[in-house]
């Protein structure tokens, strides 16, 4: 009868709850790119694929992609680029800034859901429906500049995500880590002057001249001298290197600053497979740099971390490393 009893009140028989959220929407597909662009909608295929085929799905807690209101858009970007960008689609343009940043008639409509749904991924953490999220969006937006798209990038998610968090939900110190190959020049200019936001990023450089900042000098300015952390990496490097310097630098700068909510663009264009670097990070690795983010949210944030996707283009390996992600969140 003792044994009966403790069954029924113990917590730790009743059904786990879905804590790790996952925003993917098929009409993030509709964002067409033209023949042999590297940022195609198969991207988000193979990911979906890659959590599906691994029975994660039943686990996870589904986010609804809504499109953002524009009032949270223009936190960051004024009201005249993204009317522009708007009309650029509208006018059947196929291009916006640069050749670059390819566009059809609906990548306007998924760059607002894409936003939305990472803003309803925040929203539904700080209201405790889950703790930690993948978003796994495109467009991506992490090059995207205040008033210029570049590098496949129309609207900066994760900055917007950042001033949601601060406006909306009164969160003081937002720690931004930026681990695609390539660095975030539009998250780094958003916030360099802004000591509320500690943006550190991990990346090659020299990347095929792309896109030429995030050199270890720029560390910010004005009252946000300090908040900016940049570590560049030379081609050809790999998983010892970028270890060296997560543990000796990322994981001190974001300890030393204490976030109170943790983001990261998430790019898996540093493995050794991907044609859009020269870094040779192993499978391993990133599952690796996760569980050292996990750890730091777990310190500092109550556990609440949103990673959003950035770069990653190798269809192959792709699922897996997508599955191996969403599996550190899970097991946080």
């Amino acid at each position: 009868m003792g044994s009966s009893s403790e069954s029924s009140d113990s917590p730790e028989r009743e059904p786990t709850m879905k804590r790790t959220g996952f925003l993917f929407d098929r009409r993030y597909l509709l964002h067409e790119t033209g023949g042999f662009h590297p940022e195609a909608p198969e991207r988000l295929t193979a990911i979906y694929q890659g959590i599906e085929e691994g029975g994660l799905l039943p686990s996870l807690t589904p986010v609804q992609a809504t499109p953002a209101d524009l009032r949270w858009i223009e936190t960051v970007h004024p009201r005249s680029y993204i009317d522009r960008f708007n009309d650029a689609c509208i006018q059947g343009k196929k291009m916006l800034d640069t050749p670059d940043n390819q566009i059809c008639a609906e990548s306007y409509s998924t760059a607002l859901l894409a936003v939305g749904g990472i803003l309803n991924t925040v929203r539904m953490i700080m209201e405790d429906s889950i703790d930690n999220a993948f978003c796994a969006v495109r467009p991506p937006g992490h090059h995207a500049e205040v008033s210029e798209a570049m590098g496949f990038c129309y609207f900066n998610n994760v900055a917007i995500a950042a001033r949601y968090l601060q406006q909306e939900w009164g969160i003081q110190k937002v720690g931004i880590i930026d681990f695609d190959v390539h660095h975030g020049n539009g998250t780094q200019h958003i916030f360099e002057k802004d000591p509320s936001v500690c943006y550190y990023s991990i990346h090659e450089h020299p990347s095929f001249a792309f896109p030429g900042t995030g050199r270890v000098f720029e560390k910010g300015s004005a009252e946000g001298t300090g908040f900016t952390h940049n570590h560049p990496i030379l081609p050809g490097e790999g998983d010892d290197e970028y270890r060296k310097i997560v543990t000796s630098q990322m994981v001190p700068a974001i300890d030393a600053f204490e976030p109170e909510f943790l983001l990261t663009s998430t790019g898996f264009d540093a493995h050794c497979d991907d044609d859009m670097s020269g870094i040779q990070l192993s499978t391993e690795f990133f599952t690796w740099i996760m569980q050292q983010i996990v750890a730091l949210a777990q310190r500092h944030t109550k556990g609440r971390v949103v990673s959003v996707l950035e770069g990653g283009y190798c269809l192959k390996r792709l699922p897996e490393l997508a599955r191996n992600h969403v599996s550190v969140l899970l097991n946080a």
